[in-house]
């Protein structure tokens, strides 16, 4: 944990906030039962906690305060893997709905992780490999090429799955986007990144529409997105129904700010 952090982490907690980024949705059993190529791929990273990160937008919220329930202001030490496990039992205990475990995942891992999952494996529900970056030079470049924009919170009653078209061919092509922008991350490659989230909003777009167009929904997602996808490398949200805006350029998004790699105690931290 960064010392700098130490004020506003004794009010918030220690425990990092996380960012999924390309292959979202498929760590859902549902999803990832149809993919005729496994395992798919998908991206999350751990982001220290410098701020408060707004509830109901896609930054692993529900399941930071499930964990410091759990565990208290810090994760404990461990195998990550069990710990996963030991979160998601906690957090989806007679939910009809569960949530799928890139959430745990993306906090108790330090850095960029690859996440593989397989419906062969453990049903789904867990990842079959975790490919993890602990480089603090790609995470600092990360940091740097990612522009956060907030948008909005999800709305209550809220529900992305009302619409699911679970096509076999764009469920394939939404687990390669996630070895996509991992790859892209490991070799500094910005438009390969961009394109990679791209890719990604049109697979959710496909499998599942509501993630993007809803009744419920007060923001027109879909053209505010095409905007940043236009003038920028890339763009995708934090999460279904928007959240957060994350933008991929070299150069300043106007109004945008950067999320700080988290990398775990022996590492430190890095922009």
């Amino acid at each position: 944990m960064n010392k700098q952090y130490a004020g506003i982490t004794s009010i918030i907690g220690a425990i990092p906030y996380r960012m999924a980024l390309a292959g979202g949705w498929i760590d859902q059993p549902f999803v990832s039962q149809h993919n005729p190529t496994p395992p798919g791929s998908m991206v999350v990273v751990a982001v220290e906690p410098q701020f408060y990160f707004m509830d109901r937008c896609g930054m692993g919220t529900s399941t930071r305060k499930v964990a410091m329930g759990l565990w208290g202001n810090r994760l404990p030490a461990g195998d990550p893997a069990e710990l996963v496990r030991q979160l998601y039992a906690a957090e989806n205990r007679e939910k009809p709905e569960p949530s799928g475990s890139q959430d745990m995942a993306g906090l108790i891992y330090p850095g960029i992780n690859r996440l593989d999952y397989d419906d062969n494996h453990q049903n789904g529900y867990f990842p079959v490999h975790v490919e993890t970056c602990v480089d603090p030079q790609i995470a600092r470049w990360l940091g740097e090429v990612i522009h956060i924009l907030p948008v909005a919170p999800r709305p209550a009653g809220y529900n992305p799955l009302g619409v699911k078209n679970l096509d076999r061919e764009w469920i394939r092509r939404l687990g390669q986007t996630g070895k996509d922008c991992y790859e892209a991350i490991l070799s500094y490659d910005a438009v390969a990144l961009g394109e990679s989230m791209n890719e990604c909003m049109r697979c959710w777009e496909a499998i599942l529409p509501h993630t993007l167009r809803h009744p419920r929904l007060s923001v027109d997602l879909v053209c505010l997105i095409q905007h940043y996808q236009k003038k920028y490398a890339g763009a995708m949200y934090s999460g279904c129904g928007g959240g957060y805006l994350f933008v991929v350029s070299q150069e300043t998004v106007p109004g945008a700010f950067h999320a700080q790699v988290h990398l775990g105690k022996e590492q430190g931290s890095t922009l």
